[in-house]
């Protein structure tokens, strides 16, 4: 199941006193609040319905910091611009595994509040390593850095298979490894950490695969990759080639690939894309409320569609809307708009 012609990344923006009542561990408050936004999903036409990420605090740090072996830290750099708070950075510290189940009992409230296509998002087992590289991975647990990724691919299994039980049959890894790793101040950062940025993408993509070992045939999994989205904030920028061939040797079934600014390039690199897997085009910018024009989303699907066949493209906002629970820089209305213009224009163009 999925992608879907109008599809989303994942977060939605939280309603006001989530953060106040999750704090206060109050799952009634929680539950109703996904519950109202599943029927706002489900209302402008959407297949893929999400819990907008109202069951977590951070797109990343709440599930991988319940793997075994990982903690987080203060955030040395390079840091989002605009803003003086910044997210902390996982370090890997003993021995990696998936001990318990991870957010299957919030994807199993979903799946039962959707009437459509419940998708759930995890990080990628590449945010384990990216922002603290080689120094943020214990050398005690970890002599030899391959053990290392055979256990993240390991403990990976163990989580997707987790989700299948439970009847997941749409699951998203978000992975900022392989953009992020398109920008020259990021890949100087990977040297200072002990890594060569330039093996790093096929690393992180042969971890992807392994993970994927052994999932169920029904089990669509895709892969977001983003330049970094902070209270509209961003870290990375630069086209996707340094990185395309190998991203796109993962295993996963389509890429939600971030296409909403300069900053992103151009869609050259789609030219790699193997037979057979999807795009997702982040074309609506979930950074700001200004809508963009139909007619020009339009014309770059057109410009797409020259590298990868009309039928394999899809397309979503760029990124989620609040990757962590401060939020992005839009209205809920606006929020709303965007996610409709999305489905508006792909019923236009796919007849969808």
């Amino acid at each position: 199941m999925g992608p879907f012609r109008a599809d989303q990344v994942g977060s939605l923006l939280r309603p006001k006193g989530l953060s106040k009542a999750r704090a206060e561990k109050d799952l009634e408050f929680q539950r109703k609040a996904i519950a109202e936004a599943v029927r706002q999903q489900e209302k402008i036409g959407l297949q893929a319905i999400t819990d907008g990420e109202f069951s977590r605090e951070w797109w990343h740090l709440d599930y991988m910091l319940q793997l075994e072996g990982v903690t987080a830290k203060a955030n040395p750099g390079p840091k989002f611009g605009g803003t003086e708070e910044q997210p902390p950075i996982p370090h890997v510290t003993g021995k990696l595994r998936y001990g318990k189940p991870i957010m299957i009992d919030d994807f199993a409230f979903l799946k039962k509040a959707a009437k459509k296509t419940a998708k759930f998002t995890i990080p990628s087992p590449s945010m384990l390593h990216l922002r603290a590289g080689r120094a943020g991975i214990s050398r005690e647990a970890y002599p030899d850095i391959a053990e290392f990724w055979a256990d993240a691919a390991k403990a990976y299994r163990a989580s997707i298979a987790d989700f299948a039980g439970a009847g997941c049959t749409y699951l998203q890894l978000d992975d900022v490894s392989f953009a992020y790793l398109c920008d020259p101040k990021i890949r100087e950062n990977c040297r200072k950490n002990g890594d060569d940025p330039d093996a790093l993408p096929r690393t992180y993509a042969d971890t992807i695969t392994r993970a994927l070992e052994g999932r169920p045939a029904g089990m669509t999994v895709t892969m977001h990759t983003c330049r970094g989205n902070f209270k509209s904030a961003w870290v990375a920028e630069g086209g996707y080639d340094p990185v395309a061939e190998a991203m796109f040797s993962s295993g996963v079934d389509a890429f939600f690939m971030e296409f909403d600014s300069a900053r992103a390039g151009g869609f050259g690199p789609l030219r790699y894309l193997p037979k057979g897997k999807k795009v997702v085009l982040g074309l609506v910018s979930s950074k700001t409320g200004i809508l963009e024009k139909k007619e020009d989303i339009k014309r770059r699907i057109d410009e797409a569609a020259r590298f990868v066949p009309l039928e394999n493209l899809c397309l979503s906002p760029q990124c989620g809307f609040s990757s962590t629970h401060h939020g992005n820089d839009l209205t809920p209305d606006e929020q709303w708009r965007k996610l409709e213009l999305v489905v508006d224009i792909a019923s236009e163009v796919w007849r969808a």
